[in-house]
């Protein structure tokens, strides 16, 4: 059967189309997380690296406390907790939910394939041109978000959270479920995060943000910022300064996207209208 033309297609037969789309999406992420399941030992490696003071972020953070002359804290041999699991299926759980997690990472760009399939029929010729690398760049950014998050929020939020003393005499010894909520949320809210770019650009297409109101609310971004990083990091100047640099980077080069985006409509428009004229 001839697959229907986009203007042909029903409000039902659009909904079809993204069922099918979302639920390639799924298996997509179900099959990697049966990888991420089956391979355990490098999973569990990469969740567990940020616990050992052998990890690439503390031996930097080290080296430039010393340069510095700063707190000593990331030069220490150990961290000061032990993880735990105070339930029956704890650690088969955790090995189930870590898997999906996994699986979520290594099946995005699929997804965003998957996406983009659906959209895609709907744009005009130009726009499927001008968008063209999308998924490319969405992932690329994505992943970059990711690798942010895991090598530079998780150890700073570790670092001081474990470091950190209410009493003496109370021990850290924390649940392994909390344990990976601090690694999973400070890399998918990263990643996630740095696919602002991706969204102000979508969002000038349809109309709904401009780079004048971008340059307009700067300031309260910096604010939303500063906010953002005081969250997800240890209530320190230093860590809120370094999560903060790379989300004010991307919100300027956003500013630059809106821009451009906004002189080719202008541009497209002109040629339409001289067109009409003669």
């Amino acid at each position: 059967m001839a697959k229907k033309n986009v203007d042909e297609m029903s409000f039902l037969d659009h909904l079809e189309e993204l069922r099918w789309h979302l639920v390639r999406a799924v298996v997509s992420i179900f099959v990697a997380a049966v990888l991420a399941f089956i391979f355990k030992d490098f999973i569990v490696g990469i969740i567990m690296a940020p616990k050992h003071m052998d990890f690439p972020t503390y031996v930097a953070l080290c080296e430039m406390s010393k340069f510095f002359g700063m707190d000593m804290s990331f030069c220490a041999n150990e961290l000061p907790f032990v993880i735990e699991v105070r339930s029956v299926g704890g650690q088969f759980s955790a090995h189930i939910w870590t898997s999906i997690y996994a699986g979520m990472v290594i099946a995005f760009p699929y997804v965003l394939y998957q996406l983009w399939s659906f959209i895609s029929p709907g744009l005009q010729t130009h726009e499927r041109r001008s968008s063209r690398g999308f998924i490319i760049i969405a992932s690329f950014l994505f992943f970059l978000g990711v690798a942010f998050g895991y090598y530079v929020i998780t150890p700073l939020s570790l670092n001081f959270l474990t470091n950190y003393t209410f009493a003496d005499e109370v021990s850290n010894a924390f649940d392994l479920s909390s344990y990976n909520s601090i690694v999973r949320s400070s890399s998918l809210a990263a990643g996630f995060v740095f696919e602002l770019p991706i969204l102000i650009y979508f969002l000038t297409k349809i109309g709904l943000v401009t780079p004048q109101f971008l340059r307009k609310y700067r300031k309260y971004a910096l604010v939303i910022v500063l906010i953002l990083s005081a969250v997800i990091t240890p209530p320190d100047i230093a860590s809120q300064v370094i999560v903060a640099i790379p989300i004010l980077l991307l919100y300027q080069i956003s500013i630059y996207i809106s821009a451009l985006v906004i002189r080719r409509q202008k541009r497209r428009a002109a040629k339409a209208n001289k067109k009409s004229i003669s």
